[in-house]
């Protein structure tokens, strides 16, 4: 099970400065960015959803466009 789906835990490394998160990809009613669950709506979860381990993927936000690095998905 290494691709992004709803209900996934997924940690992320972002290219430009080596942080890395994890977060839990939830419906929009369930999100809670304070404890990393994430909308399946959000700029970060639409844009690595149905994605695989290694990839990287561009993200496009309201503060500009950055790129991520899926690390694992569990």
């Amino acid at each position: 099970k290494d691709i992004v789906g709803l209900g996934s835990t997924v940690a992320i490394k972002y290219i430009d400065d080596d942080d890395e998160d994890e977060y839990k990809i939830v419906g929009s009613q369930e999100a809670d960015p304070f404890n990393n669950k994430i909308s399946n709506e959000s700029p970060i979860a639409a844009a690595i959803l149905n994605k695989k381990v290694g990839e990287t993927v561009e993200v496009t936000s309201p503060q500009g466009v950055y790129n991520v690095k899926i690390v694992s998905v569990q």
